[in-house]
């Protein structure tokens, strides 16, 4: 299972890219084969204030209902519309289908590298 490097992630299966002061978050290929096939995704609505490390929305799969958690803090600016018809995208394509974006209020200090990831999660390239 590949871990791209350009990403950020979080202890709790997210990723995140941020770039001029916006963060496109999704979940890890971890976390998409931990939960199965996704369903219906949940993200927070546009112009939601998002905290870091709290949850901000849900995703649903054939096993499980699992929290969406923010990597980072600031206002939801866009979200991924294209997975209320096509939840399974996240499935097939768990780094390409993201979730949401969020303008930056503050620079995230604790996401992991690539490396780090895949030291928490033991996956192997």
């Amino acid at each position: 299972m590949s871990v791209p490097t350009e990403l950020g992630y979080t202890e709790k299966h997210e990723w995140v890219r941020i770039e001029d002061g916006v963060a496109t978050v999704g979940i890890t290929a971890y976390a998409v084969e931990s939960l199965g096939d996704i369903v219906f995704v949940e993200p927070p609505a546009v112009g939601t204030e998002v905290v870091a490390g709290q949850e901000c929305g849900e995703v649903e799969s054939t096993k499980a209902v699992s929290d969406i958690y923010s990597p980072v803090s600031g206002e939801v600016v866009e979200i991924n519309e294209a997975l209320d018809d096509e939840p399974e995208s996240v499935s097939s394509d768990p780094y390409g289908a993201w979730l949401f974006r969020a303008r930056v209020s503050e620079e995230p200090s604790d996401l992991l590298s690539a490396e780090e990831y895949k030291a928490l999660t033991k996956e192997e390239e």
